[in-house]
């Protein structure tokens, strides 16, 4: 008998076609979030359950005598789930890392470029009619080439925005992380960061470590012709603090790919002309999806045959 798999959201077509062909799987063609009751059930009936970022795996769904041994996670960031509550009962987690690094980093240059160019102002202003005309002083944004960029979280996605940024626009590259990497001058403080860069990207992983770890301090260092970029997670940054920053002036412009509590994005930075917003597409490349997919395939397979699982985080 095929062990049983729950896949709890709407997977590329390859990834649920390979997992359909190995297991006894259960797709979610709704493609909804499911409930922590929901989650808990799913731990029980099945073998192992797939989860993404959508999906709070807390200490409520993870118990001890349920069947599920293994939960695959779509994605590399597992803040949302309970990795100590895993580990006690002996569930085996696994991640999809390194494969989202090349979108996620063309994610955090993009939003940076509409951020500096205002293109996101311009495309809405011309839908609603309201561009009149050329100007010389119309929609004027600012150039790139020679700023000082500052990364938050000097990991593989971190030094591949890095490596873009010089290349592409021969950026000065300031970071902050616990040590030492290629690609720029490590500094010793995340405000140390804030008060060089033109521009701060983050990428360090969400969690209790570094929830709210850009606030109204940090912004002001950054300052009013400052630029924050983040595709990281959205509690990384006190979002009322965010707010209150781009609405004072007291910071230039921010390109946001993540939210504290998505889907919900408060309306108070919709309407904000200086913010690039964009509904957590980072890794939204369908080679990128179809590899992370894979991956969590790769997990299944490795746990099912008594191997070592790759990417196993507990």
């Amino acid at each position: 008998m095929k062990p049983k798999v729950l896949l709890s959201r709407k997977w590329p077509a390859p990834c649920e076609e390979r997992l359909s062909r190995d297991y006894d799987v259960t797709l979610n063609d709704a493609d909804v979030a499911l409930s922590a009751a929901e989650l808990r059930a799913a731990m029980d009936s099945y073998d192992a359950v797939c989860v993404t970022v959508t999906d709070t795996v807390g200490a409520d769904v993870i118990h001890k005598n349920q069947r599920a041994r293994i939960i695959g996670n779509f994605g590399v960031g597992v803040n949302h789930i309970d990795l100590d509550a895993a580990k006690a009962a002996g569930v085996a987690v696994s991640n999809t890392p390194d494969v989202l690094t090349e979108a996620t980093a063309d994610m955090a240059i993009t939003l940076m470029l509409s951020a500096a160019r205002r293109s996101s102002e311009g495309e809405r202003q011309l839908r609603r009619g309201a561009w009149e005309s050329w100007t010389p002083t119309h929609l004027l944004g600012r150039g790139l080439r020679g700023k000082t960029l500052g990364i938050i979280g000097m990991g593989r996605i971190g030094q591949e925005v890095a490596r873009i940024a010089q290349t592409a626009f021969s950026m000065k590259i300031v970071y902050y992380n616990r040590s030492e990497k290629p690609g720029g001058e490590r500094l010793g403080t995340v405000a140390e960061v804030m008060e060089r860069a033109d521009v701060v990207s983050l990428h360090v992983p969400g969690g209790a470590g570094t929830d709210g770890l850009i606030g109204a301090e940090e912004l002001a260092l950054l300052g009013p012709e400052g630029m924050l970029i983040n595709t990281a997670r959205g509690t990384v940054v006190d979002e009322p603090a965010l707010i209150a920053a781009l609405q004072e002036g007291k910071l230039g412009s921010a390109g946001l790919d993540v939210f504290a509590q998505e889907p919900h994005v408060p309306e108070e930075l919709r309407v904000l002309e200086n913010v690039v917003l964009a509904p957590h597409m980072g890794s939204a490349v369908v080679e990128t999806r179809v590899a992370m997919g894979m991956m969590v395939a790769d997990a299944l397979d490795a746990h099912f045959a008594g191997r070592e699982i790759p990417n196993r985080l507990v």
